[in-house]
Order: C-alpha cells, then structure tokens, then sequence
C-alpha cells in the first residue's frame, strides 16, 4: 500500500511538473505582450487550468490509462518506470530551456516499460498510432487556425487606428489565454488522470491498491468498475487539476522566453490569433479524447501567426532546434522508462 501511495504521489509529481515546464505555453504569449505581468498571468492561467474539469469529459485519460499499453500486464514497477522516463526528460528539457511535450514524455515512458515488461504485444497499436499522428496534426493545425484568425482579424482592421487596436486586443487576449489555458488543462491534466486510474484498475493484486480504490472511489464508481469498466474517479479528477495548477502557478521561466521572444516578436494582436487557433485546436483533441502536445500546438500557433506577416518574421533556426526536440521526446523518454524499469526489477525483485 505504501508503495502505491508513492506511485500516487509521483504521477501528481509529474502533474506538477506538467503544469510548471508548459507554464511558459499558457502565459509565454500574454507576458511576452506585456499585456499582464508575468505574476498575475500564472494566476489566470492557473485557475483556468483547474476549472478546465467542469467543461471537459476524460476521453484523454482512458486513452492514457488503456489506449497506449495492454492494462492487464500493468503494474507498480511499470508506472513507476513509465513517470520516472517523463519526469526526467521533463526535467531535463526544463533546464535546457526546450519546450517538449510533457504528454509524449509519458506516451514514451508508457512504451519504454511496456516493451521491456511485455514486448511489442503488450503496446496498443490503434492508441499509439493516433498520437504519433497527432506530433504533425496538433502543430498544423494550431498553425493554419492562428493563421486564419489572423487573416480575419488583419482583415477586419486594417483600416483601424494603431493604438485602438491595441488597446482592443490587449483585453482580447485575457480572453484568449483564458481558453487556451482551459485547453491545456483540458487535455494535459488527464494524462495523470489516466495514469492513476490505470495503477488503481490494472493487473495488480486486490490487497495492495483495495484500500486506496476504496478511498478514492465512490460506491457508484466502484459498481462501475465492477462491470469491466475503464472510468476515471472524481476524485482523481480534482487531484490531478490542482497539481496541474499548482505548477502552472509556480511556472518554468526558462521555456517563456524561448516561446514568447525567440521564435517571432508578437504584438497584443498576435497572441489573441496564436492563442485562439492553438485553444481551438486543444478542444478538438480533448473532445476526440487525443492526447495532444499543447507545446507543438501553441508553437505551430505562433509560427503560424508570424509567418502571415512576413516568413522573415519567424526565427527559423530556433524553430527548428524546437521541432528536434519534439521529435526525439518520445525515444528519449522511453529509452529512460526501460532502463528505470529494468533497474527497479534487478535490484528490488
């Protein structure tokens, strides 16, 4: 039991990591505009980040929880190598400044000690092939809707005065990273979501996760999971909203400046486009219950957003430094989670 509270506590750990490493995609735009202190922008996103639970149903957690590994060869040993390959390459990536995916460090923490533990027959297919599709919809998608909404709005105002447009944006954008942060909430919260229901209903033994089950799962919740059925208790639903929060409050300085400066310098104007095409884009995903990157999406929003202004706008070489770093997330995480998997076996089994 002792060891399964500490699986807990680490998957919220991961949640908090979660919301302080993509921090700097819910406020790197509204603080890059000047449009709220960085202070009072953790806050906003923070709260928008946690009250996401009241909009969005957990089809991104049952994707988590039994769409990337079998849910009958899981175990302690399994989630604990899965965390530890996404809470490492998130720690790291943090201290390099590089805004990875928190959600693909777990996907590929989940496949690093599925493979290790059951081989390529313990992977679910249909799970992992729709969200390595999504490492090239999620940016595109972000991209040609920021890029939309800019061709409106430039559109709309083009004859404006300068100044009222600002001012008019600089309120919109309250408005913007407010649905863009109910998105990230919405859709990376659940990741955790789905990771604490898998430990609380996969293959473990009773003894060692009924007390908890019963603790954390109402008695019409535990009638559901009776009948075969793959839910994600309430209560774990709030947990994991308030550590996404907590984290997105203590926010990871070192990503701001790469989102909201390196790539294009953007105006109030801007990060309304940027931030409205990547919470557009974050909706359609938690709706279709696909566990989306919001850093691919918010950075394929920006260079979308820069590159309608002139292609020279966009900073194309830090783009590109981005863009690698999406691509060996998953590897980099599963290469991790199999040798923490491994490791825990030989010394503690």
């Amino acid at each position: 039991m002792t060891w399964i509270l500490f699986l807990i506590i680490l998957a919220l750990f991961f949640d908090y990591l979660n919301g302080f490493h993509d921090a700097a995609n819910s406020v790197a735009t509204v603080v890059s505009t000047r449009v709220l202190s960085p202070k009072v922008a953790v806050a906003w996103a923070a709260f928008f980040n946690f009250v996401a639970f009241l909009i969005f149903h957990t089809g991104v957690a049952k994707t988590i929880g039994s769409g990337i590994v079998d849910l009958h060869i899981v175990d302690a040993n399994l989630v604990f190598a899965a965390l530890m390959g996404a809470c490492v390459w998130n720690i790291l990536t943090w201290w390099w400044g590089l805004p990875s995916s928190s959600s693909h460090a777990l996907i590929g923490g989940l496949i690093g000690a599925g493979l290790v533990k059951g081989g390529f027959s313990a992977l679910v297919a249909g799970g992992i092939i729709k969200t390595v599709l999504f490492i090239f919809i999620s940016p595109l998608l972000g991209f040609l809707l920021s890029g939309l909404i800019g061709i409106i709005v430039f559109n709309l105002f083009r004859k404006a005065n300068p100044f009222k447009v600002d001012h008019l944006f600089r309120k919109g954008q309250l408005l913007s990273a407010a649905a863009y942060s109910l998105g990230h909430g919405g859709n990376d919260a659940q990741k955790t979501m789905g990771i604490i229901s898998m430990l609380l209903l996969g293959g473990l033994a009773g003894a060692e996760v009924e007390p908890i089950r019963d603790f954390l799962l109402s008695h019409h919740e535990m009638e559901l999971v009776s009948q075969g059925q793959f839910i994600v208790p309430l209560s774990v639903v709030l947990l994991c909203h308030g550590a996404i929060a907590l984290g997105t409050l203590s926010g990871g300085w070192r990503i701001v400046k790469t989102m909201g400066q390196k790539i294009t310098r953007l105006r109030p104007v801007d990060g309304f486009c940027a931030e409205s095409g990547s919470a557009i884009s974050l909706f359609i995903a938690s709706i279709m219950g696909v566990p989306v990157s919001t850093t691919h999406t918010i950075t394929g929003a920006i260079v979308g957003i820069g590159s309608l202004r002139r292609l020279s706008c966009v900073r194309w070489g830090v783009a590109n430094k981005i863009v690698w770093a999406w691509f060996i997330t998953i590897p980099a995480a599963a290469a991790i989670s199999a040798a923490s998997y491994a490791i825990k076996v030989w010394l503690f089994n």
